[in-house]
């Protein structure tokens, strides 16, 4: 087991390296994040509307079966 004064050494180095892999990102402006927000919202409203029409339309056809 590690001291508590190498751990609190790895954790400061670890955290170092991980402000300059940040720096080298590139953040998406404003705009760009509202307009990937609305694409995403859309596309989940249209995949669960497909999925719940989907699963109604299954659930007739198998309690028509079912009878």
């Amino acid at each position: 087991m590690k001291k508590p004064g190498e751990m609190v050494t790895g954790m400061r180095t670890f955290l170092q390296e991980v402000q300059v892999e940040l720096k080298k990102c590139a953040w998406p402006t404003r705009p760009e994040l509202i307009e990937s927000t609305m694409i995403v919202i859309i596309s989940v409203v249209i995949l669960g509307t497909y999925v719940g029409l989907s699963d109604g339309i299954v659930m007739q056809i198998l309690s028509l079966i079912i009878r």
